[in-house]
């Protein structure tokens, strides 16, 4: 789903909102999603997941064109954990 399926769908879904409205909403909550982990916080969605912020150490990687070795600088990445009701709903299926 992309961001404007889901405009589409909470408009769809509430439809005393205006569509401007709603993506107003899904822009701010991305937003401070992002300034949240930007600023290192931990974000928590209850029933959903966690966000939060790795940081991966310096390494030495490989070219794939030329094989030779070079260095990869150390960096932050973004990290989603699932939430156990979430986790639950995707594999009540294979149970």
């Amino acid at each position: 789903m992309t961001k404007s399926e889901l405009i589409m769908t909470l408009a769809e879904k509430n439809p005393h909102l205006y569509q401007r409205d709603v993506e107003r909403i899904v822009a701010t909550v991305l937003e401070e999603i992002s300034a949240a982990l930007s600023r290192g916080d931990r974000v928590e969605l209850r029933g959903f997941g966690a966000f939060s912020v790795k940081r991966r150490g310096p390494r030495v990687g490989r070219n794939p064109r030329t094989g030779e070795s070079v260095t990869v600088a150390e960096k932050c990445v973004p990290y989603f954990k699932t939430g156990k009701e979430l986790r639950e709903r995707l594999n009540k299926d294979l149970d």
